[in-house]
């Protein structure tokens, strides 16, 4: 016969155990902590491509899929394997099954952290050259830093920011 010592203490080793292999599957289970594709639905592919292409220098090959009848989309590699994808906003809504709402500027903003107060100001003048809405011009933050936002055609807003917290290495 055990003692109350050792029931206890096998009781707390099963307790444990179970604990191990309940996070166990818990960490299987948990999401990875990485973005791979950024999409976002666009207006006008054709317009879009030549914005972020032409306008902003954005490496792509182009349009592509267009063999399908909702598969047109153009990619553009950003950093660390992570791609911009454009996408007609109808093709989304018919892969998704959701109806296309109108869409809303402020929903979420795309932000591209740079090295200096002056690569702000030329990432902006690109923009604008290119054909983007100015927002809001580049400025002191609250927060001790500088950025400025812009739309592109179909009214996403970027912003443009230098955080001397997170400046980035090249």
């Amino acid at each position: 016969m055990a003692s109350a010592w050792q029931e206890t203490t096998g009781g707390v080793a099963r307790w444990i155990e179970r604990g191990r292999s309940c996070g166990a599957r818990q960490r299987e289970r948990r999401m990875k902590p990485r973005i791979s594709v950024l999409t976002i639905g666009v207006d006008d592919l054709d317009r879009a491509v030549r914005f972020y292409r032409d306008g902003l220098g954005l490496s792509t090959e182009g349009v592509i899929g267009e063999e399908f009848e909702f598969g047109a989309v153009a990619f553009f590699d950003l950093q660390s394997g992570l791609r911009l994808a454009l996408w007609p906003r109808d093709s989304i809504s018919r892969d998704t099954g959701i109806h296309a709402g109108p869409p809303s500027i402020t929903e979420f903003t795309i932000g591209q952290n740079v090295s200096s107060k002056e690569e702000v100001d030329a990432v902006m003048e690109q923009a604008k050259d290119a054909g983007a809405v100015i927002v809001k011009a580049a400025q002191g933050t609250f927060w001790g830093g500088y950025a400025g936002y812009f739309q592109d055609p179909d009214r996403h807003l970027w912003e443009i920011v230098w955080n001397p917290q997170l400046v980035p290495v090249d």
